[in-house]
C-alpha cells in the first residue's frame, strides 16, 4: 500500500522525512503498518478523562470505505489533514487516504489551517472553531471555496456558522459519531431542507426507553452501541439530534434541552462561547442558566439581549439567569466543560 503525502509518493514509512508538521502522522503510519491488529486510540474525554481504547484496523478500514464511497474519494482525490492524528478524526483521514491511494496534504493543526493552502481540495475535515476562524480571517475566508466537500465534527455547528457557509460553493456536513464507532456513522448536510442526520451504508437506528439513540453498525466488529444522545427518529436511517441525556434540565416539570436553546440563540452571541446549564432552584427544581465566556456585558446589553430572546425562545426556555466567566474549562480534546459557575 503506497503512501502519498503532500504530492510525494512513498513505498515505506521509513522513506518519509520527519518534520515538526508531520511527526504525528509518521508516528500513526508506523503504528498502522506494524504487526498488531489494532492501533491505540483515546476517547474524546467529553465526560471526563480520555480513556485509552484499542481500535481494530479492520474496523477503521470498514469505516473509511463507507466515507470514501459516499464522498467519491479515489486515487485522483486530494484530502486535507488539519486535525491531530492523536484523535480518531485525524487518524481516519489518514486511513481514508491510504485506502483510496489519495494525495494527503498535511498541515500542522491550528485554529486557522487554510493559511498555507493555495490549491483545490476534494475533501477535508475540521472542527467548528477552525471553520469559524477561517471565515473570520480576511486571508483565509475565500480559501474555504478551495474545499469541495467539508465535514465538520467534534462540536455542534451553530446556526450562525451554518448560515455563513451558505455563501460558498461547497458541500458541508455536520458529522455524528464517536471514537467507539470509529468516526462518523451519520451525516447532516448543512443548508438543506432536512435538519437531521442520515446513516451511512447499512447502519440503522432505534431508541431505548430514555429516548436515546442506539446504533446498529453491521460494518464494525462490535455492531451495537447505546448512546446518551436524545433524538427524534425519522424511520430507521435518520434522526434529529435534540441533546445529551445528561444535560437535560427538568424545570418545573418541563424537560429543556440546552443544546436546542443554544442553537436558537447562537445568532445573538456570534462572537463569544456560551452554554446553557441547569442549576438547582427551590421553586422550579432546576432553572436554565446561560453561561457566557465574557465579562464585558453592560446592564444595557443584558437587557437588550433578554428582550430579543423572548422573540426566539418559549417562556420555559428563557434563561432565568446569565452568568459571566473569563475562561471556560475544557476537556483534553478542547470541548467545553459545562459547569454552573456558582
Amino acid at each position: 500500500m503506497g503512501i502519498v503525502l503532500n504530492d510525494r509518493c512513498y513505498s515505506d514509512v521509513d522513506e518519509i522525512s520527519v518534520t515538526e508538521d508531520n511527526i504525528d502522522v509518521v508516528s500513526f503510519l508506523t503504528e498502522w503498518f506494524d504487526d498488531r491488529e489494532y492501533v491505540v486510540g483515546h476517547t474524546s474525554g467529553s465526560t471526563g478523562t480520555p480513556k485509552k481504547i484499542h481500535l481494530l484496523k479492520s474496523d477503521m478500514e470498514a469505516s473509511a470505505r463507507l466515507t470514501n464511497e459516499f464522498f467519491g474519494i479515489d486515487t485522483d482525490s486530494v484530502l486535507l489533514l488539519c486535525l491531530s492524528p492523536n484523535y480518531i478524526a485525524g487518524k481516519m483521514m489518514i486511513v481514508r487516504a491510504l485506502l483510496a491511494g489519495a494525495n494527503l496534504l498535511v498541515v500542522k493543526p491550528s485554529s486557522s489551517p487554510l493559511k498555507e493552502i493555495n490549491r483545490s481540495v476534494d475533501f477535508a475535515a475540521m472542527v467548528p472553531m477552525q471553520v469559524q476562524e477561517s471565515l473570520s480571517d480576511s486571508v483565509t475566508r475565500n480559501k474555504i471555496s478551495y474545499i469541495k466537500q467539508l465535514i465538520i465534527g467534534g462540536a455542534a455547528v451553530s446556526s450562525t456558522l451554518e448560515s455563513a457557509l451558505s455563501a460558498f460553493p461547497i458541500r458541508c456536513f455536520s458529522t455524528y459519531g464517536m471514537t467507539e464507532t470509529v468516526s462518523h456513522i451519520a451525516l447532516r448536510e448543512l443548508n438543506t431542507a432536512y435538519s437531521g442526520y442520515k446513516a451511512l451504508g447499512n447502519i440503522t437506528f432505534l431508541q431505548d426507553d430514555r429516548g436515546c439513540l442506539c446504533i446498529h453498525a453491521p460494518h464494525l466488529s462490535n455492531t451495537f452501541f447505546i448512546t446518551n444522545d436524545i433524538v427524534r427518529l425519522s424511520g430507521k436511517t435518520s434522526f434529529e439530534w435534540l441533546g445529551r441525556f445528561d444535560n437535560v434540565i427538568n424545570s418545573g416539570g418541563v424537560k429543556l434541552f440546552p443544546e436546542e436553546i443554544e442553537k436558537k440563540i447562537s445568532e445573538l452571541i456570534p462572537d463569544k462561547r456560551f452554554y446553557v446549564t441547569g442549576v438547582l432552584d427551590e421553586r422550579l427544581g432546576e432553572k436554565a442558566v446561560l453561561i457566557i465566556e465574557d465579562q464585558n456585558w453592560t446592564q444595557e446589553k443584558i437587557a437588550s439581549f433578554m428582550k430579543e430572546v423572548r422573540f426566539i425562545l418559549s417562556p420555559y426556555q428563557i434563561p432565568k439567569e446569565i452568568r459571566f466567566v473569563s475562561n471556560f474549562r475544557e476537556t483534553y480534546s478542547g470541548k467545553i466543560i459545562r459547569e454552573n459557575q456558582e
